[in-house]
């Protein structure tokens, strides 16, 4: 949502959320707080003095408990799990919907396109239909995502198209997010970014967009097969949809493309990352908190982002999620979240 939150949703909030003020991370004033944040990293380079944004804590008590089980067995149990679209990736581009990794893709022939399309506005409101139960719903995804492998596959995408899509694609990280990677990857803490779209896609717009690789970037996603001329034949092991996208699915992942740049040192294995049971999740709907599935943590911190439909959306991601973050907003907040939990000892 690209304009800023109306005064009405303000005075409808519970007064049970915690108010966070400058220079604190979370204060405790047990209210909603509305204002610029702070971000200061010591022993980085981040040079942001404000960043206006708003945020909701549902239960700061809890959250403050769970910050200090995470920092008191240190940032080697830590792991963090993010979904990609309009998570890591911004809602609103120029007061625009961004794009999607799945939805910028645009095939030489537009008949494939609508064919797309079609099969996008007859499958989505099933999605969230509530009276389809899970077992239908989980049939009627892995048709959608099939039938849609399958028009990409036949209208001949090549990886060239790939990338003249991404570079003509309204698509853009959140600010600090290229920020948040840097700071995990010094720290050898493992990213997964589960996404029900593309690897090869989100693979060219982490390239295109923040033009570098990070060695501790794993993406849990469905994977194409090239042929010997760029030209798609076949996508890569069990398909992963929206109804999927977990721990579970860990194994069906690999390491960045090389197309991506050399990557020194070796990537956590999966059994590695799986014993890190610490998780800070970062996702934009309720659902994506089923990311950690499969996964035996021992503490989660969560992450929503609320981007849109905020006074309708807002008490059930407070309650789902430990923080809130609305309006679009940057990823400084994570930032200054993930330099509190690898600090050592309690504040």
């Amino acid at each position: 949502m690209s304009n800023r939150l109306q005064g009405s949703i303000i005075t409808n909030i519970p007064r049970t959320f915690t108010t966070v003020r400058k220079h604190s991370f979370f204060a405790p004033t047990p209210r909603v707080w509305f204002n610029s944040l702070p971000i200061g990293m010591e022993g980085n380079d981040i040079s942001i003095s404000t960043v206006a944004s708003e945020m909701v804590v549902g239960d700061r008590e809890l959250l403050d408990k769970k910050i200090a089980a995470i920092r008191s067995t240190g940032h080697q149990k830590l792991q963090v799990i993010a979904d990609f679209d309009r998570t890591l990736t911004r809602y609103s581009i120029n007061g625009q919907l961004g794009s999607s990794s799945h939805g910028l893709v645009r095939q030489e022939n537009p008949e494939f396109d609508a064919k797309r399309q079609q099969l996008y506005e007859y499958y989505h409101p099933l999605e969230f239909s509530p009276t389809i139960p899970i077992e239908e719903k989980t049939r009627l995804m892995e048709e959608w995502w099939g039938k849609t492998h399958a028009l990409l596959i036949e209208g001949g995408l090549t990886y060239d198209t790939i990338k003249q899509s991404v570079a003509n694609a309204s698509i853009a990280f959140r600010e600090g997010v290229a920020e948040l990677f840097e700071f995990l990857e010094e720290r050898d803490i493992p990213v997964l970014i589960f996404s029900a779209g593309l690897a090869d896609i989100i693979e060219e717009v982490l390239r295109q967009k923040l033009h570098r690789s990070f060695k501790n970037v794993k993406i849990v996603s469905n994977r194409m097969l090239f042929d010997s001329n760029g030209r798609l034949v076949s996508f890569k092991g069990k398909t992963i949809h929206s109804l999927n996208k977990n721990e579970h699915a860990l194994d069906m992942a690999a390491p960045l493309h090389d197309r991506l740049g050399d990557i020194d040192g070796s990537t956590d294995d999966n059994a590695s990352v799986k014993r890190r049971t610490n998780v800070l999740l970062l996702g934009d709907h309720v659902g994506d908190l089923g990311m950690s599935d499969g996964l035996n943590y021992e503490t989660r911190i969560s992450v929503g982002f609320l981007n849109d439909h905020i006074e309708k959306s807002l008490s059930s991601y407070s309650k789902a999620f430990d923080v809130v973050y609305l309006n679009d907003a940057p990823m400084w907040g994570v930032v200054k979240l993930v330099s509190q939990l690898c600090s050592a000892g309690v504040d």
